[in-house]
């Protein structure tokens, strides 16, 4: 009798740990329910109605009207062109660029701190900010400091941002140099945690530094290189503030990516309904995105 009471005073105690977990979580979930599992389904149940500001007597259910709207909207193929350009290009260059300086940084036995903080104030930037300073200081024709670099190299003046395909590469840029240092942090923080008998073993075996780096710190670093691509890819789905600072979309719909698309739907069109609709769209795609990312991950760190 004495164990069964025993096991009652212990079950009962640990459903009584239980629901004290829940009530100091509950506070946390329901901020979260509140600020994004709402929103999200309201934006959801926008997506099928027609609200339009500029005709709100056309206002109701729509059904699937806007989504067959996009699937036959050109601009929307572009936006998606676009986005699938600015993401690709700008994880690769953050992931190699990142990746070639924390291995220059690595071989610095000291100073290495003085890096690790320059690389620091560009992610600490507001996107605003980095958008209006690479456009002002950087791009500005005939004053910005690339266009002094070009002049002087004898490639003459290029409008950086006001022709379609260098505004293009000039956002990638931006977004480049503002996350490559998240990048370069984590790879740096995960190559000094490498252990270091795997390479003199290598170097006892006389493999060069190629096949070092290719055999062993590569499949080392996979882990922290998926993370890196997730999250990047993350923020550049949906990037937005620093290419609209610097370039509003333009020129024209030159460096429109599908977030910019729908807030131009939205709040300048005041096709609320059809804005939605693109929004979720987006939406989407970054849980299709993030989710293949992450099954390669567990896939990789499987037995």
């Amino acid at each position: 009798m004495s164990s069964g009471r025993a096991h009652a005073d212990r079950r009962a105690l640990a459903a009584g740990e239980r629901r004290f977990a829940i009530l100091l979580v509950a506070p946390a979930l329901l901020v979260l329910l509140a600020t994004t599992t709402v929103p999200i389904a309201f934006l959801i149940w926008n997506s099928f109605q027609t609200i339009n500001l500029a005709m709100p007597f056309l206002d109701g259910f729509a059904g699937l009207a806007n989504y067959r709207q996009m699937s036959g909207d050109p601009a929307f193929w572009h936006s998606l062109q676009l986005t699938a350009i600015y993401t690709g290009s700008t994880v690769v260059m953050q992931l190699v660029i990142g990746l070639g300086l924390a291995l220059l940084v690595l071989q610095i036995p000291r100073g290495q701190w003085l890096f690790r903080i320059f690389a620091i104030l560009p992610i600490v930037l507001a996107p605003v900010v980095v958008g209006l300073f690479w456009r002002t200081l950087m791009f500005a024709p005939n004053f910005g400091m690339i266009d002094f670099a070009t002049r002087a190299l004898g490639l003459g003046t290029v409008n950086w941002l006001g022709s379609p395909t260098p505004a293009l590469v000039s956002v990638i840029v931006i977004h480049t140099w503002q996350w490559t240092p998240f990048a370069f942090l984590v790879l740096l923080a995960s190559l000094a945690s490498l252990p270091e008998d795997l390479y003199e073993a290598a170097r006892l075996d006389r493999a060069s530094a190629w096949r070092r780096f290719i055999h062993i710190t590569l499949p080392l670093l996979r882990p922290a290189i998926v993370i890196v691509i997730i999250m990047r890819a993350m923020t550049a789905l949906s990037a937005f503030a620093a290419i609209y600072a610097a370039t509003g979309g333009g020129p024209g719909t030159a460096t429109e990516i599908l977030n910019l698309y729908a807030y131009r739907i939205s709040f300048t069109q005041l096709d609320f309904g059809y804005g939605s609709a693109l929004a979720v769209a987006l939406l989407v795609l970054t849980l299709a995105v993030s989710g293949f990312l992450f099954r390669i991950r567990t896939a990789g760190s499987g037995p």
